[in-house]
């Protein structure tokens, strides 16, 4: 197995592990802690750990294993979890997130840098425990320094001098077949303590006329001194618990324990690969199948061993002994706790390999880039079948037309499966922020509450992916200005704990996230005067609550009295509306002086393909998003009016006509579009209706990107050009025309 192929896998699942350990420790920062969190957070360290040993990675698990040391002595109840040590815990955490993600470069070397800040933060760590907790491992450190893998009689922990464990283990032929690697698996067990002795079992070795290099023929007697107890040392074996027998007795370290017996070969004596590519033969379980890189064990073990101790067959594999459910070296985790009991942690392990059996049979990983490339070529095949139908009606073909009406259904299927595959729940992005709430209210010494709700709103991935910043930048914000310092809130009759919402909801086809917080609010009179002094609008000009509000989101503006970290410098407002309007959204602000604040972010649900409805102005089309329109009614209105009585309520409404320019002479009978944006309605007069069809977005160019009332481009099946209308511009002009049409009426 090639180490690059798999590599991804494992940062991909270790990235994984790591948010869950974060949101396990920032839970801890809410209260007393449940035994449940607190083994989530030890299960996700061990299984980076062991994932990271069978990589070679040394100074992932050097430093991880210090980290493992001390959430074992919290999970045993030793030590508490107080908020200095959850607050090393999640520095620890950062830090591992880097050497993961230069995993990848691991095979040059480690930066030294990197080391140094390891045994830093161990330090640290050490030390917000009350400094009764050794968590360097001396050896393993020496390993990770190094960059190479340390020998297998080594230790990369303090071993117990009271004993440990007597290891009979024997691989089936088929193992290397299944993607484990013997030998990876016995060097995992130097995590543990220190291996004194190894010998290898070759009893089953047929000649070598008749060697298969991809099968395993051989068997290990194993002493290791570790103070580990028998669950931990069995769950290293978990994911070839099927592909092996495994024997595990008490070991009773004897004065000579250290020197060679006769038929025993030393540790010293097995050569384990050095570098970070021989190790990897094994990999992730479920990372990927084919042999083992490692070839036949014969060939790295050296000279054959003495027949002396038991034969393979003699080694009972324990069935009530099973291992617990912390991960071994595949790492793959589980809810279960560890279990002190051999049989609760045999059936805790059987549970979780069912459990991953059926994840993987129902779970696909897929690259974005290949996705999207689907979703590019459904663009183009939808383009190319209304070109087809548009032939079909023009050629009166009645027998080519039902065809391509069967064909555009199916690919309308296609088209829904697929852009469901992009869509993905905001709950993720939702869970980063706590720990954004979390260091800047450290940072700022204020007490804050995030509540989450509309965790399971769907959007596309691409568009996931590009609000997070903007988001993060809205949350900051409304920590550093929204909420008032304690003092000032008990003033005012609040809770000393202020409160930041995240919610998301669909709306006629958009989403809309909110950010809002339960703070001192936006000050109109001061947004205003800062605006004025710095000539942004003239003196004595009258603006609407909303025209003041969105002031804060000039180039530059500011109102704070002090730049600290966080603010004061007016950069992060405008830059955050630049992005969501590059993403066809927009934001928009309420806010309640005394009362809090609420940052709307409205986005599109994909930026690939949509639902659209085409609608005629002389010659041209356009497209409106079917998801806005309510429904469609002949136009009716007196004279000179801009609106018009709907069912006897008043609908302003804009014609198309004149925003564009279009020369052409109106239909007789023209059309009421009536859309929805944002809670409000207006009405679009246009001359014809040509109905629903699928619309691949495309972007349009630099030279067009300013054009109001215009959201993007499609290619209709003619092969012509159709703008995609921007409702939210045309609904706030519409309204906006009305009032104005209505207040000179009134002073006419």
């Amino acid at each position: 197995m090639n180490f690059d192929d798999v590599l991804p896998a494992f940062v991909a699942e270790a990235s994984e592990l790591l948010r869950e350990m974060e949101d396990g420790l920032l839970q801890c920062t809410r209260g007393t802690p449940s035994d449940e969190t607190i083994n989530l957070i030890f299960r996700s360290a061990h299984t980076i750990k062991g994932s990271a040993g069978l990589f070679g990675l040394d100074a992932i698990v050097s430093f991880v294993h210090g980290v493992e040391t001390l959430l074992d002595r919290v999970r045993l109840g030793e030590i508490a979890l107080g908020p200095q040590l959850v607050q090393a815990l999640l520095d620890c955490k950062d830090h591992i997130a880097v050497l993961v993600a230069g995993a990848p470069d691991a095979k040059h070397g480690v930066d030294a840098g990197l080391l140094a800040r390891s045994g830093q933060l161990l330090d640290e760590l050490s030390a917000a425990a009350g400094g009764s907790v050794e968590v360097h491992g001396k050896a393993a450190h020496a390993a990770g320094a190094s960059g190479a893998a340390a020998p297998i009689g080594d230790a990369t922990t303090e071993s117990a001098a009271s004993g440990g464990w007597k290891i009979s283990l024997r691989f089936s032929p088929d193992v290397l077949l299944t993607g484990m690697d013997p030998i990876a698996f016995i060097r995992y067990l130097t995590t543990f303590g220190k291996i004194t002795k190894l010998l290898v079992v070759e009893d089953d070795l047929p000649a070598l006329s008749r060697l298969n290099p991809h099968r395993c023929h051989l068997g290990f007697e194993i002493e290791l001194e570790t103070a580990e107890d028998q669950a931990r040392v069995e769950a290293a074996f978990e994911f070839v618990r099927d592909d092996c027998s495994l024997k595990i007795e008490p070991l009773v370290v004897h004065a000579s324990a250290s020197d060679g017996a006769i038929g025993v070969r030393s540790a010293s004596a097995l050569s384990l690969p050095t570098t970070p590519g021989a190790a990897r033969g094994g990999a992730l379980a479920g990372a990927g199948g084919g042999a083992s890189s490692v070839g036949s064990p014969a060939a790295s073990v050296g000279s054959p061993a003495s027949s002396a101790g038991p034969p393979a067959s003699s080694v009972a594999s324990s069935a009530s002994s099973g291992p617990s459910s912390v991960s071994g070296p595949s790492g793959v985790s589980g809810p279960s706790g560890v279990s002190g009991s051999s049989g609760s942690a045999a059936s805790s392990a059987s549970g979780r390999v069912a459990r991953a059996a059926t994840t993987e049979s129902t779970t696909l990983r897929v690259d974005a880039a290949r996705l999207d490339s689907l979703i590019t070529r459904i663009g183009e095949l939808i383009i190319a079948a209304a070109g087809a139908s548009t032939a079909a009606r023009r050629s009166g073909a009645t027998d080519v037309e039902e065809s391509l009406s069967v064909l555009t259904s199916l690919v309308e299927e296609v088209r829904g499966s697929a852009l469901q595959l992009r869509m993905v729940k905001i709950g993720e992005t939702f869970s980063r922020f706590s720990r954004v709430v979390h260091d800047v209210s450290r940072e700022l010494g204020k007490e804050i509450t995030l509540e989450v709700s509309g965790e399971d709103t769907e959007l596309d991935k691409t568009l996931v992916e590009k609000i997070a910043d903007p988001l993060t930048h809205l949350v900051r914000n409304a920590i550093d200005h929204g909420i008032e310092p304690a003092d000032v809130r008990a003033q005012r009759g609040k809770s000393a704990a202020g409160v930041v919402r995240l919610n998301a909801y669909h709306d006629s086809g958009t989403i809309v996230i909110e950010v809002s917080d339960d703070g001192g609010g936006l000050k109109r009179d001061k947004i205003l005067a800062k605006a004025q002094e710095r000539g942004l609008i003239d003196a004595g000009r009258t603006l609407t609550e909303s025209e003041i509000f969105n002031l804060i989101f000039e180039p530059g503006f500011s109102t704070a009295e002090q730049v600290t970290n966080l603010s004061g410098r007016g950069v992060g407002m405008d830059v955050v509306k630049r992005n969501i309007t590059a993403l066809r959204g927009e934001v928009s602000i309420r806010s309640v002086e005394g009362v809090g604040t609420t940052m709307s972010v409205r986005l599109p649900l994909t930026l690939a393909i949509i639902n659209g409805f085409q609608i005629g102005l002389g010659e041209s089309i356009f497209v409106l998003p079917l998801e806005s329109i309510e429904e469609c009614v002949e136009f009716t209105s007196e004279a000179g009016h801009d609106f018009t009585s709907l069912r006897g309520e008043v609908l302003p409404f804009i014609q198309l006509r004149d925003i564009f320019r279009i020369k052409a002479p109106p239909a007789r009978r023209q059309s009421i579009v009536v859309v929805r944006h944002a809670g409000q309605r207006a009405g679009l007069v246009v001359d014809a209706l040509h109905g629903e069809s699928q619309t691949v977005i495309k972007p349009l160019g630099r030279m067009f990107r300013k054009a109001e009332c215009v959201s993007g481009s499609s290619i209709l099946g003619t092969g012509e050009v159709a703008l995609i209308l921007d409702v939210a511009v045309l609904v706030r002009q519409a309204i906006a025309r009305s009032q104005e049409g209505e207040r000179l009426r009134l002073t006419a």
